[in-house]
């Protein structure tokens, strides 16, 4: 019976704590749909109705503009026309994952906040002089012998 005293209020406490850090998980999940499922939801999303679009950037459909960038996205099956406004990453390129936000207006996507996905190997510039090359220049550097 005293047990009853100390485990109803702990199970509440963590039912409470639960819903709680489910509901905030769930607000900051970031969706997306990809182009084919855009255009078959498109009666769905109203003009102005914001949503993520996630596809790949299609060869050659890159354009840049005054202020920001056009270009097409796909999933394989379906091309999605997108204008961005805004600076593009500095990784945006052809043929690299994107997810753009925005919302249709007509057939075309008008976007203004932009991720770009990239993988995790550096590569330096080609032109880029190696740390380990010779020094030119006279100064001492932390590490260096008297």
């Amino acid at each position: 019976m005293k047990y009853r005293f100390i485990v109803v209020p702990v199970v509440g406490a963590l039912l409470v704590v639960g819903g709680f850090l489910f509901s905030n998980l769930n607000d900051n999940l970031v969706y997306y749909v990809t182009p084919t499922e855009a255009v078959a939801k498109k009666p769905q999303f109203e003009d102005g109705t914001r949503f993520r679009l996630g596809g790949v950037v299609e060869k050659g459909s890159v354009e840049r503009t005054a202020d920001g960038a056009r270009f097409v996205a796909t999933d394989g099956d379906t091309r999605v026309s997108v204008v961005h406004t805004g600076a593009p990453s500095q990784l945006f390129q052809a043929g690299i994952g994107v997810v753009v936000e925005g919302a249709w207006e007509g057939d075309t996507f008008y976007s203004d906040t932009m991720l770009v996905k990239h993988d995790e190997n550096y590569a330096p510039p080609p032109d880029a002089t190696p740390t380990d090359a010779p020094r030119t220049d006279d100064r001492a550097t932390e590490g260096d012998q008297p």
